[in-house]
């Protein structure tokens, strides 16, 4: 499992987009993937490591254990009850109490029969933690955000590049059927010359006040300087550790604006085939930031106050992320739900059918597509390059709200046009926290 290969960026936006000739066919998921069949034979097995066992692990690691060629051995947190409940939930799915835990994630790297790692932190960490997997010799599964800032996104990728490691970012909807067939059907050329992209995302919003500080615990038992990584120091309070660290500026990325932005900016990117591009303008509004493409595409980016709020102009039963493409003959809008609806209706009689539980939420495809590309050595459909540009899409449009003004930005060397202050915005300075 250990093969390293190093394609250009060409070449993994180009792996990617060939998954997408094959849209127009019905989606079947193989048994495999359902867990259906036996475990794979040692020689086939893809040994898993994860880091950090939050919310979103409980949800995401279910799904990757249920893979017959994936075995995960090994867990690590930096607190205490999560690694006991992290042992206690793998040991009990295969029947054995081999599961090793650490407390500091470079043990986990340092071990040489892990093939890949699930990387499950919070957001400072996801960035910092995949780059040290990736010089490990580890393919990596991120969960979204993937980086804090602009820079964070660009040495990933380049990391990845370099390193010849696999990569796959946790925007899991483009490996669900229904946002696929809505792009596949914006690629297709039925819905006319595509105008204009809709995304949604959360309000944007920055908290910069310090928590009231509290004794620090035991490092056994809550190892605050690891917990902070690469995130100025502050004092210990309890709520931090509890979720209560969104939107912090140190703690969190673009304002929020990437909670729904990876997923929804990322899927309007792909629409307008721009996997390998960026917007070139971006402008905020009261309800929203307007960006612009140089092949004249307009990018809507609608602020929403809450996930499941009423949603004027939006098909409401379509759930939530929802985006949808505008073209010069018709529109397509999809959503959490699973469903997809389109204009004209005569259009929708020449769509494949839909699986009846598919979910936007649902991650099995796209980690089985993660597992794959690490034995094939292929791109996955959400890799580094992928990542890349719809991340830093989602960073200018967040600088562009928090500067209160209009950005344009160069889309090759990744940065902004006569803006001093906003360049300086693409990057944190980052804390030593090896001490």
């Amino acid at each position: 499992m250990k093969t390293a290969v190093q394609p250009s960026r060409r070449q993994f936006i180009r792996n990617a987009a060939a998954s997408t000739a094959a849209m127009s066919l019905p989606w079947i998921i193989p048994a495999g993937a359902m867990g259906k069949e036996t475990a794979a034979a040692p020689s086939e097995r893809i040994t898993l490591g994860v880091i950090g066992m939050g919310p979103r692990c409980t949800y995401v690691l279910p799904q990757m254990l249920g893979q017959p060629d994936v075995q995960c051995v090994a867990m690590a947190d930096v607190q205490a009850s999560r690694r006991d409940a992290a042992k206690a939930f793998v040991d009990k799915h295969y029947g054995n109490s081999d599961c090793v835990v650490y407390r500091d994630f470079r043990e986990l790297l340092a071990r040489e029969d892990i093939d890949a790692v699930l990387i499950a932190t919070g957001d400072r960490w996801h960035a910092p933690a995949s780059i040290l997997s990736a010089k490990a010799g580890k393919d990596v599964y991120s969960e979204k955000p993937c980086g804090l800032t602009i820079a964070n996104c660009r040495d990933l990728a380049e990391t990845i590049r370099e390193t010849g490691r696999v990569f796959q970012a946790g925007t899991q909807r483009r490996s669900v059927a229904n946002f696929q067939q809505a792009v596949a059907l914006a690629h297709s050329g039925k819905l006319g010359r595509i105008h204009t992209l809709h995304a949604t995302v959360y309000t944007p919003e920055i908290k910069t006040e310090w928590l009231p500080g509290e004794p620090t615990p035991d490092p056994e038992v809550v190892h605050w300087n690891l917990w902070l990584g690469p995130a100025p120091w502050r004092p210990y309070n309890s709520e931090y550790i509890k979720g209560g660290w969104r939107a912090h500026w140190d703690f969190e990325s673009g304002a929020r604006l990437l909670d729904w932005g990876a997923h929804t900016i990322d899927l309007c990117q792909w629409a307008n085939q721009a996997d390998d591009t960026l917007p070139v303008s971006f402008e905020p509004g009261e309800q929203a930031i307007t960006a612009y493409y140089a092949n004249g595409v307009k990018l809507v980016i609608h602020f929403l106050k809450t996930p499941f709020e009423e949603r004027p102009g939006w098909i409401q039963e379509l759930g939530t992320c929802p985006v949808r493409f505008e073209g010069d003959e018709g529109r397509v809008e999809v959503g959490d739900s699973g469903g997809i609806e389109v204009f004209p209706e005569t259009l929708k009689s020449e769509l494949p059918p839909l699986p009846q539980n598919g979910s936007g939420l649902d991650v099995q495809a796209h980690s089985r597509n993660f597992f794959d590309c690490v034995k094939s050595r292929q791109a996955p459909a959400a890799n580094a390059e992928v990542m890349r540009h719809s991340h830093i899409a989602c960073h200018a449009a967040a600088l562009s709200w928090l500067l209160g003004r209009k950005l344009e930005l160069d889309p090759e060397n990744e940065t902004f046009i006569n803006d001093d202050e906003a360049n300086r915005l693409r990057s944190r300075p980052e804390r030593d926290w090896t001490v």
